[in-house]
């Protein structure tokens, strides 16, 4: 049975606020007529508010905001409680060529205690992708929000379609929560991950819709005490701790909990994704628990020999070392036979793997485990029969 997941968005207008201080951006020069670059009004905005150390919120009001790339700065705010409320939508510019080369499109960098509610970011980013389907030479695509060497931050309500690469991602923060998101790109757009969280930890990820053209949530190198609970995901490449293991020295990956989630026609359900290279990176202490699978290709997947075009790492061994990964109540269905495959490092076999009520199936044929230097226990009731 498919969970039902609700999204509960916070609606309150500006007046309402705890917030002391009111900064719209319309009163900075911002126009909500999709034509006009609103870059300058909205860094005016920023700044007035990170010049006093009241707390402040920034006010988006109803309308669609043409911007470029724009990099808030929080180095020199005075305040560490800016709240940024958009009743509106930020819309990229329709040349993609004018952010594609950025590493995004609105950045926060070096900011405390930042919450924003609401909005809608609109990366526009489906030419960017149709030139990198045709095979022309594009720019490599902005990520729509990123937020670098932050804390102490809350998302919340927030909506993005059509990123031109990444939707949100995390790099070098800490104490952070995302909820009541929704994520939006077709199936076929090229890199578009929902979520990606490097180097960060005591990261929420909850009571989000997720519908991406890669993983709906990735989890790369260095991060650790991540949480993430009450997640639909679907299309799109699942759920992924990796890919890990390209540098030799490398931070590990450790105390993560995947809990209650739906999948939906997904190319795998929870995976952990290494490449074939030496390493001394690790990933340990992970949970998933409460899972549906719908019609998933790879529901449960632990790949350790990953060298697409068998460039950079052919005839290698992973050096990541895997260690006392969960799996408990998980059920659905498989589109493919093998229902759960765990191919680790040769080098370094997975150790500590629990299967624990687990039962997917495969149509009416018998779905199937396979195990590749894996070691383990099964408790409870495993279908397919355990390989461990």
């Amino acid at each position: 049975m498919i969970q039902i997941l609700i999204l509960t968005f916070f609606h309150f207008s500006p007046s309402s606020s705890s917030a002391n201080k009111i900064y719209n951006v319309m009163n900075f020069g911002a126009k909500p007529d999709a034509k006009t670059d609103c870059a300058n009004a909205f860094l005016s905005a920023w700044g007035a508010a990170c010049s006093t150390r009241q707390p402040v919120m920034i006010y988006v009001p109803p309308g669609r905001y043409l911007s470029r790339n724009i990099r808030f700065d929080g180095a020199s705010c005075k305040n560490n409680a800016t709240t940024i409320r958009i009743d509106g939508t930020l819309v990229a510019p329709l040349n993609y060529n004018v952010i594609g080369d950025t590493d995004s499109w609105v950045k926060f960098e070096s900011v405390t205690g930042v919450s924003i509610y609401g909005g809608t970011l609109d990366g526009r980013g489906n030419r960017l992708w149709a030139c990198k389907n045709s095979g022309k030479s594009c720019p490599q695509g902005a990520t729509s929000l990123l937020f670098y060497n932050s804390k102490k931050i809350i998302v919340n309500g927030l909506s993005s379609t059509n990123s031109q690469m990444f939707h949100i991602l995390l790099d070098g923060c800490h104490d952070v929560e995302f909820v009541n998101m929704k994520i939006l790109a077709p199936g076929n757009s090229p890199n578009t991950d929902g979520i990606h969280v490097k180097q960060s930890w005591g990261v929420t990820i909850a009571n989000s819709y997720i519908s991406t053209g890669d993983d709906c949530i990735s989890i790369g190198p260095g991060n650790s005490n991540i949480w993430v609970e009450n997640i639909a995901c679907g299309p799109g490449h699942g759920i992924s701790i990796g890919s890990l293991g390209w540098d030799m020295e490398e931070a590990g990956v450790q105390n993560v909990t995947v809990k209650t989630i739906t999948l939906t026609g997904t190319e795998n359900g929870v995976r952990v994704k290494t490449w074939a290279r030496p390493s001394n990176g690790f990933v340990r202490n992970v949970l998933f628990q409460h899972i549906v699978m719908v019609n998933v290709q790879n529901p449960i997947i632990i790949d350790q020999n990953y060298c697409p075009n068998d460039r950079n790492c052919p005839h290698q061994s992973s050096g990541v070392k895997i260690s006392d990964v969960t799996y408990r109540d998980i059920h659905g269905t498989s589109a493919t036979e093998v229902a759960i495959k765990f191919d680790c490092s040769k080098t370094y076999p997975c150790k500590g793997i629990t299967l624990d009520e687990i039962n997917l199936t495969h149509g009416d044929k018998t779905a199937l485990a396979s195990c590749n230097n894996a070691r383990g226990t099964a408790t409870g009731i495993v279908h397919p029969t355990s390989c461990l």
